[in-house]
């Protein structure tokens, strides 16, 4: 999924979109309250990270105006701010979570994890697909034999970033722009075709039934 990461020191932003990047997610990240404004602006977030302290003003100013707006993005809060009253205050300006550090970055992602299922409207991580069985806290899945006994099925953390995105919208199209933009963030180098190129390894893998293609619209899973 694509994830923007408002934080302004730079290792720690770096460490937090690494570990991110690794798990398969996109992640774009703005160090000041007019980079975070800039990119969420023209690109839909399935998470936001949020620090407070920004050198050019408040990440709660910042959440505040977005959920006046209207904007309903998972906002997880990561801040040194440990007072209870901190807490009281990000949660009423809008924040689905409140994590301070220094955090754990593996339950930083599960409750990223959470909330954008959350704001899918199925936030139960286990679910099935034909005969595969998918456990999205896990990034993990498998297909179902005639014994009862499953047979894993590896996937990339590109491929499964697709697939998650694909299954999260199932039954909608999803277009290569939008793939795209579920994969990639603003400084990654983007081949024309790499679209195509994951769905066709996800079709070997999981079977060429399974994402079907609608000519000139994109993709879905029915």
């Amino acid at each position: 999924m694509r994830v923007l990461l408002i934080e302004d020191t730079p290792d720690l932003a770096r460490n937090v979109a690494q570990f991110l990047r690794l798990q398969g997610h996109a992640v774009d990240i703005a160090a000041s309250v007019d980079e975070a404004e800039a990119a969420w602006d023209v690109t839909d977030y399935a998470g936001v990270i949020l620090d407070l302290g920004l050198p050019d003003g408040s990440g709660l100013t910042l959440l505040r105006a977005r959920r006046r707006a209207g904007d309903r993005t998972p906002v997880i809060i990561a801040t040194a701010l440990d007072q209870i009253s901190d807490r009281i205050a990000g949660l009423d300006a809008g924040a689905d979570d409140y994590v301070t550090k220094p955090f754990d970055l593996g339950e930083l992602a599960a409750r990223l994890r959470a909330h954008a299922r959350r704001s899918e409207g199925n936030p139960t991580a286990q679910t099935a697909l034909g005969d595969l069985r998918i456990d999205r806290a896990a990034a993990r899945l498998w297909r179902e034999g005639t014994t009862g006994e499953g047979k894993e099925i590896r996937l990339t953390s590109r491929e499964w970033s697709l697939f998650e995105a694909l299954l999260a919208a199932r039954g909608r199209i999803l277009s290569r722009a939008a793939l795209e933009e579920t994969l990639f963030a603003y400084d990654d180098s983007v081949e024309s075709n790499a679209v195509e190129v994951y769905i066709s390894r996800l079709r070997g893998k999981l079977g060429a039934e399974v994402i079907v293609t609608r000519r000139g619209l994109g993709y879905l899973i029915p």
